[in-house]
This record gives C-alpha cells, sequence and structure tokens, in this order.
C-alpha cells in the first residue's frame, strides 16, 4: 500500500470487505436486523415494537428477544405467526423461542 492511498478516506464497506472476518461479521448483523425487521412486520404495532432482536440459530431455533417479561407472553402466543412470517425469507426456521433482553429498549423506528 502506498502513502497515498493511505491518506484517501475509504468507506466503511470497503474496509469491512478488506478484513474477511469483519465482513463475516457486518454480514451476520445485516441479517439479524433483516430478521428482526420481518417480524415486527409480520406482527404490526403495538406488539412489533416489543421484539428488540431475533436471531436464527444454526439448528433452526428463532430466538425473539422481547423488551419486557409482559411482551415476551404476548409474543409466545404469537410464535406460530412469528414463524410463519420468518421463513419467507429465513426457510430454515423451525421453531420459535422467546426470550426476555436485559437492559433492552424498544427500537425507536420500524423501518
Amino acid at each position: 500500500m502506498s502513502e497515498t492511498s493511505r491518506k484517501e478516506p475509504r468507506s466503511l464497506g470497503a474496509l469491512f470487505s478488506q478484513v474477511k472476518a469483519l465482513g463475516a461479521l457486518a454480514e451476520a448483523a445485516e441479517r439479524h436486523l433483516d430478521l428482526a425487521a420481518q417480524v415486527r412486520a409480520a406482527l404490526g404495532e403495538p406488539l412489533g415494537s416489543a421484539v428488540a432482536a431475533c436471531n436464527l440459530r444454526p439448528d433452526g431455533t428463532l430466538t425473539v428477544t422481547a423488551t419486557s417479561p409482559e411482551w415476551a407472553a404476548r409474543l409466545r402466543f404469537e410464535a406460530e405467526a412469528i414463524l410463519s412470517a420468518s421463513r419467507r425469507q429465513f426457510p430454515a426456521a423451525s421453531r420459535v423461542k422467546v426470550r426476555v433482553g436485559t437492559n433492552q429498549m424498544a427500537p425507536t423506528g420500524t423501518g
């Protein structure tokens, strides 16, 4: 790398693509965000705003993190709807597990 090329600003995406581990991490984070957005949209308001995060494990378990114990209880009743909605983009999802996040706040926007 020449001296002049080090001084030129690069996009964050370009930096991530140069480092394989960071690129994989960025892709995984984007999949988690996409999954959570899809679940929120399928549930609608106000239930969708109770979803703090989502993760699809390799065994097919879709883990939905709720913002409070009360919302977690309501989300458990919607497990089949959550599973159905997530399978459109993530067909490996086979079951739903709802957990309560610690120190989680509801997302400020669903878009």
